[in-house]
């Protein structure tokens, strides 16, 4: 079973085109179609890629310094938060980051080792796809989005604690 995308609650076919370039790269042969290219390249060739029609988006390995992006945030369409392994939560404060310090409101997908019973947790912090691993269940993985009814604090998905929503 190849690797599944859900995005906002749904299985849908992915439209993303993932390049692995190095940073010396010939870009000119790039087409119009959305491209997610590693948030290194976007930095070393910044302007070649301003000038290409289409969307970009960039991958964001562990410990990326967001700051280098900081001006370019709104440019992206999709920005994916890469999971190495299941045990590093790099990624979670990389998504709280981005959806309330730096304001991002496009698409921020969850990729690599990602696994049914983060899926709830993932969607706290601000993501809002996840791409599955080949060979895991993305059925079963959408249902970890509804784990819980209800939630006490506040967080990217839901700003209000409950004692807030529930004085409303």
């Amino acid at each position: 079973m190849p690797e599944q995308l859900i995005q906002n609650g749904r299985l849908v076919a992915d439209r993303w085109q993932r390049l692995e370039m190095s940073e010396d790269a010939d870009l000119g042969a790039l087409s119009a179609a959305p491209i997610l290219l590693p948030a290194s390249l976007w930095c070393a060739r910044r302007d070649q890629l301003l000038a290409r029609t289409g969307e970009i988006g960039v991958s964001l390995a562990p410990g990326f310094p967001l700051e280098s992006l900081a001006e370019d945030i709104g440019r992206f369409s999709l920005i994916a938060v890469e999971f190495p392994k299941f045990a590093d939560g790099r990624g979670y404060s990389t998504a709280s980051l981005l959806r309330q310090r730096y304001g991002y409101r496009g698409e921020l997908r969850a990729v690599g080792d990602v696994g049914r019973d983060q899926m709830f947790y993932l969607q706290r912090v601000g993501f809002n796809a996840f791409l599955i691993p080949e060979g895991r269940d993305a059925e079963d993985a959408l249902q970890g989005l509804t784990d819980f009814p209800d939630t006490y604090q506040g967080a990217a998905d839901q700003p209000l604690p409950l004692f807030r929503r529930r004085a409303v």
